[in-house]
């Protein structure tokens, strides 16, 4: 099927045609094309697809064409593998929402206090995204009910098994009505796939989309280097190869955080996700990121998992992983959607064995043995173009991204274009800007209020 097909060519609500449109969604990628139809008929799904092929949007805008705002109970359950993941699901289907009024969508997952989960509890939301062992902790305190559930999505089962969350899906299962509709995504066919699929679905439709998508088109080099040289060498590589969005692999969270200080210690705007850091941390790191404050992000393979950064212009190995297989997944996160990308990895003496059984398992990809050369270009590739500022109040303060960005530019502010994403949480929010108009912006957050009230403002590096 051809990803060429209009989403206005399906059976959807008309404000969420509307929204679409006005978000910029007008063709449908391959998965959508394939998933939407069969979910909007209502069938189980069983699909095989990559994180960045569009399936949030599938899923998301088949839960939200059969929802009943007017009802406050919970029609729909998203689980997922890591905060992270959840966030940016929870963040894509409140975009896609727009049009909905008085639609609530709330993220319950582990690492953040329980208390504010239950105090947002005490109304039932229409959607709950969460990973499954906060999910079943509440489900246990008996602060969530799934009795009117309409939809359970297993997205990224796949890493849910790897996880261990087994025991916990098997859990919630038993909270779960059996006349629902459940949609299974996964990045593989593995045999504990097809038996969970097996234990929650009903005759679903199978839908593999990967074996049809466009193969990345990534430059791969790797260089050897010593122990000492390698903080060194991996700058030298930066500077040579990478672009505006980086994205550093480590083994271990230790070494993630000392990678990140020498980055900073070389005057390269970086930032480390990590095991270590509790959940505002975490928010904070991947928002500087994707909104191109930060250069470089250096994340192990665990805090990794779901990530989905659009435009990743490099990915590099500061180590060889321990599997041939998760080079394979480290450097798939470049070169999406068609573009390019490049792939450069720190090969030590003690990792060269690693490096033929990594060679092997891609015969046709041919990476390049090289030097690493001296960068040459006339502006700094690794310079930030955007600054972000951290504004003291959220959702729970019912702000909206407009009345951010009214502030902002208003009476001469801070232009319009110079204005980039817009992040808001519960008690916080997120702004970008670029980083000549950083002063003028704080001027105008200090000087007026937003909706009748002053918030702190401050710049986050």
């Amino acid at each position: 099927m051809s990803n060429s097909i209009k989403f206005s060519s399906l059976d959807l609500q008309p404000t969420l045609l509307s929204n679409l449109v006005d978000i910029g969604y007008e063709e449908m990628t391959l998965v959508q094309a394939e998933t939407l139809p069969q979910m909007i008929g209502g069938s189980d799904v069983l699909a095989r697809a990559k994180t960045g092929s569009g399936k949030t949007a599938a899923f998301g805008l088949s839960l939200l064409n059969k929802l009943d705002a007017t009802s406050f109970r919970t029609q729909a359950l998203v689980l997922c593998p890591t905060r992270e993941l959840a966030d940016q699901i929870a963040k894509e289907i409140r975009r896609l929402a727009r049009g909905i009024l008085n639609v609530k969508i709330l993220t319950l997952c582990g690492g953040v206090p329980l208390r504010p989960q239950l105090a947002s509890l005490q109304h039932s939301p229409h959607i709950i995204v969460g990973t499954p062992g906060r999910v079943l902790k509440h489900l246990g305190k008996e602060t969530v009910k799934l009795a009117d559930l309409e939809t359970l999505v297993l997205d990224e089962a796949d890493r849910m098994l790897d996880m261990g969350f087994a025991e916990e899906l098997d859990a919630i299962l038993k909270f779960v009505p059996k006349d629902r509709q459940t949609l299974l995504f996964s990045a593989t066919y593995a045999e504990s796939i097809a038996a969970v699929s097996k234990r929650v679905q009903r005759s679903p439709v199978k839908v593999d989309v990967t074996d049809d998508e466009q193969p990345a088109q990534i430059m791969q080099f790797w260089c050897s280097v010593t122990r000492e040289n390698r903080n060194t060498d991996l700058v030298r590589a930066l500077r040579a190869w990478g672009g505006e969005l980086n994205l550093v692999f480590c083994n271990t969270k230790v070494d993630c955080a000392e990678v990140a200080n020498y980055l900073r210690s070389q005057n390269i705007v970086a930032v480390a996700l990590h095991g270590d850091l509790d959940q505002s941390e975490r928010t904070e790191v991947l928002v500087r990121f994707a909104n191109r404050s930060a250069s470089v992000l250096i994340a192990t393979d665990v805090a990794a998992r779901g990530l989905d950064v659009k435009d990743l212009d490099a990915v590099f190995n500061y180590e060889l992983p321990k599997q041939a297989e998760i080079y394979v997944h480290r450097i798939g996160r470049t070169a999406r959607a068609g573009k390019q990308g490049v792939a450069v990895s720190l090969v030590g003496p003690r990792e060269e064995r690693r490096w033929q059984e990594i060679d092997e398992l891609l015969p046709d990809a041919n990476p390049t043995k090289c030097g690493i050369p001296d960068a040459k270009r006339s502006a700094d590739p690794l310079s930030p173009s955007m600054t972000t500022i951290q504004i003291s109040g959220g959702r729970k303060n019912k702000l909206r991204p407009g009345d951010l960005l009214g502030v902002l530019t208003a009476d001469g502010g801070v232009p319009g274009d110079s204005v980039g994403s817009i992040d808001l949480f519960d008690t916080y929010s997120y702004v970008a800007v670029r980083n000549a108009q950083t002063p003028k912006a704080l001027r105008q957050l200090a000087k007026r209020p937003i909706k009748g009230r002053m918030y702190r403002a401050l710049v986050r590096k």
